[in-house]
């Protein structure tokens, strides 16, 4: 196998101007039933501090130019020409796993985390990512790069608001800009919410729905139902595509939304950041997980060049979210050569690791829960 630290960084670098075409592929998603013994302990129920407003005027926060219907293209980007991928026979719908329920929002038992929002899918449904085509990813170079997750709740599902704020687009043309009946991201809601991170205006979108039940301007409160999910635009089969956006409401300022929605009770996020031994990102690393208490095994693509966006925090090319806290193992190839690391996965936050070439992992500390700090709301 080549060496890539004699190699150009090698990664499949989907066109930065084409649009996001999700796939519903209706993989029956594996049971997490037999993990309940893996969870760790419960974090104390400490009151979280409450989301500090926003406000609702733009004064001295970088946010779109206009409050009205937000245009999502991106200057100069051509218009979408949709295309649609013809995948293996999909097996059975999923079929909700048992899962704790979430954590009360806002988290952050580390500084760095924001665990601002709630899942858009009510618990009971399949209310976590497709496991193949993550933020970042190119389902293995056969779509373009994905700004955010997928849901794969079946048809009719009710999609909830992740948190309070004013709906700013509804309709057919989040992508466009423009009412059209093409746009990829079929029929979508966005929302500006009353909270921030860091000065600026966070916004999350909601698209592929079968019927939306709110209207521009509308108020809407966390865990209220904005619609259901459906198949419009650019996908295969019903599921909901959930995105993160920061400062503006546009295509290229999204985030990836594991590392904002808050994870069930006794459950953890493990994000890293991956590198050749020059300090380069290793886009589309595949990265194995396994737990040392139940040998169950979960596999990772770190991120593909452009389009997306790391953490201000972290700056991740990797997130995984949905783990029973316990002890794991987490392996890459790199030169040929297998690297693993050990570590004890915590509860309510983000685990976070680095490796870099030759050098290996590293692992950083974590937050006790005694030591939990307060969201760092602007």
């Amino acid at each position: 196998m080549a060496d890539p630290d004699s190699q150009p960084n090698p990664n499949f670098r989907a066109d930065p101007d084409a649009v996001t075409r999700d796939c519903a592929l209706h993989i029956a998603l594996v049971t997490f039933a037999g993990l309940a013994a893996s969870c760790g302990p419960r974090l104390p129920a400490t009151p979280m501090a409450e989301p500090t407003g926003v406000v609702s005027s733009t004064e001295g926060i970088p946010g779109p130019a206009s409050t009205e219907q937000p245009s999502v293209d991106q200057p100069g980007a051509p218009e979408p020409t949709p295309m649609r991928y013809a995948f293996p026979t999909p097996g059975p719908d999923p079929v909700s796993a048992w899962r704790p329920p979430p954590y009360a929002v806002p988290l952050a038992i580390r500084p760095e985390d924001h665990f601002y929002f709630l899942r858009p899918i009510p618990s009971g449904n399949v209310n976590w990512p497709h496991p193949l085509y993550r933020y970042g990813n190119t389902f293995f170079g056969e779509e373009s790069i994905h700004t955010g997750v997928d849901l794969d709740a079946p048809r009719g599902t009710p999609v909830l608001a992740a948190g309070s704020g004013q709906v700013m687009s509804v309709g057919f043309g989040l992508y466009s800009g423009i009412q059209n009946p093409k746009d990829p991201y079929g029929l979508a809601v966005s929302i500006r919410h009353d909270f921030g991170y860091h000065g600026k205006v966070l916004y999350t979108v909601y698209a592929h729905l079968q019927e939306a039940r709110v209207w521009v301007g509308q108020r809407v409160e966390a865990g209220q139902q904005i619609g259901s999910v459906g198949d419009t635009g650019n996908a295969d089969g019903a599921h909901l595509h959930f995105e993160v956006r920061l400062g503006e409401d546009g295509y290229f300022t999204t985030r990836n939304p594991e590392l904002w929605m808050v994870p069930p009770e006794g459950w953890g996020v493990l994000a890293g950041r991956l590198m050749d031994t020059f300090g380069r990102p290793l886009a589309e690393q595949l990265v194995q997980i396994r737990s040392l208490e139940t040998d169950k095994r979960w596999e990772v693509w770190a991120y593909a060049l452009d389009t997306v966006h790391p953490d201000d925090g972290y700056g991740e090319n990797f997130v995984i979210s949905d783990l029973p806290a316990g002890p794991y193992e987490v392996e890459i190839d790199y030169a040929g050569h297998p690297y693993t690391a050990q570590l004890l996965l915590k509860p309510g936050q983000t685990n976070f690791l680095t490796f870099r070439g030759r050098s290996g992992f590293r692992l950083e500390s974590t937050a006790e829960p005694a030591r939990a700090a307060s969201p760092p709301y602007p």
